[in-house]
């Protein structure tokens, strides 16, 4: 992965930091488009009361009113965490070109580790996902907000 690839993901594990700090599971995401941050976002369930306030969702929100289009077709997105199957489904319809993320989910994860929504057959749009970067960090985050809530 490239040097930029290692900026945007530190960028989303400040972001995730952020949501850690707010009482938030501490996954952040940002969306970028010709080496440009088009939208950001950090998990907002708990604060909103909304179930759909993934960090995912936040950033593809800000990305396409950015964009003012709700299809990215260029766009590359970098997670802290592998993506929910309702996160998946949300990159595939906006016709993402690329997720990045960091530390796979075994239970809730859909880009691989529990299923994966990027090679369902008849899906129309292929999401090229890579997997892996700053996975210990991000780890860390996790397992740092699970344990201090026990």
């Amino acid at each position: 992965m490239s040097e930029s690839d290692h900026r945007w993901m530190q960028r989303a594990l400040e972001l995730a930091a952020h949501a850690e700090s707010i009482g938030e599971v501490p996954v952040g995401a940002v969306i970028v488009l010709d080496d440009k941050i088009i939208g950001e976002g950090w998990n907002q369930p708990i604060s909103s009361h909304d179930p759909t306030a993934h960090a995912e969702i936040i950033a593809l929100r800000q990305a396409c009113s950015h964009m003012g289009n709700y299809r990215l077709p260029e766009a590359q997105i970098f997670i802290t965490l592998e993506p929910c199957i309702m996160c998946a489904g949300a990159l595939i319809h906006a016709r993402v070109a690329r997720c990045v993320f960091a530390a796979e989910e075994s239970k809730t994860g859909a880009a691989g580790s529990n299923i994966d929504a990027f090679s369902i057959a008849n899906i129309n749009h292929r999401v090229q996902c890579e997997s892996g970067l700053l996975r210990d960090e991000s780890s860390q985050l996790i397992k740092y907000f699970f344990k201090s809530r026990r």
